[in-house]
């Protein structure tokens, strides 16, 4: 058992559990059809990534996380927020922008950690193309908002 590798993906994991848990919450505030429909298939999405890594946690020996963190909780209570001071779906764009952000920086973070096997960091990639297609999609819909 490698307790490092497991910490990590035990990290990567929790703040994906947080990632689902706000674009869930995300599309309970939507105002728009189609956006709330687009956060429903992101949570699912980025729920096949908290898998992927719960899987390899596994393999390693370690018993993953199945919750989030308070920290998530907090960002999603501040778009609540945000939203009641009439920011309305473009106040949830934000938020999702600044935690898609965070995100992918807990990512590259483990990508650069040299004491994380070859395996694992295949796991690891993976579950980041849900990261990358968060992103690219919010970086969408921050135009499509801005536009409108």
């Amino acid at each position: 058992m490698n307790n490092h590798v497991i910490s990590k993906l035990d990290d990567l994991i929790t703040t994906l559990i947080d990632s689902v848990k706000g674009y869930e919450h995300s599309a309970g505030k939507a105002k728009s059809p189609a956006f709330e429909t687009l956060f429903r298939d992101l949570a699912a999405e980025r729920q096949s990534a908290v898998a992927l890594l719960q899987e390899r946690s596994r393999a390693l020996g370690g018993k993953p996380n199945e919750f989030g963190s308070a920290a998530g909780t907090v960002h999603r209570r501040i778009e609540d927020i945000h939203v009641a001071l009439g920011g309305g779906d473009k106040a949830i764009i934000q938020a999702i922008d600044r935690g898609e952000d965070y995100l992918n920086e807990e990512f590259e973070r483990v990508f650069k950690d040299e004491a994380i096997d070859a395996e694992t960091q295949a796991v690891v990639r993976r579950a980041h193309d849900s990261v990358r297609h968060g992103l690219t999609t919010v970086e969408q819909l921050k135009q499509q908002v801005a536009a409108a």
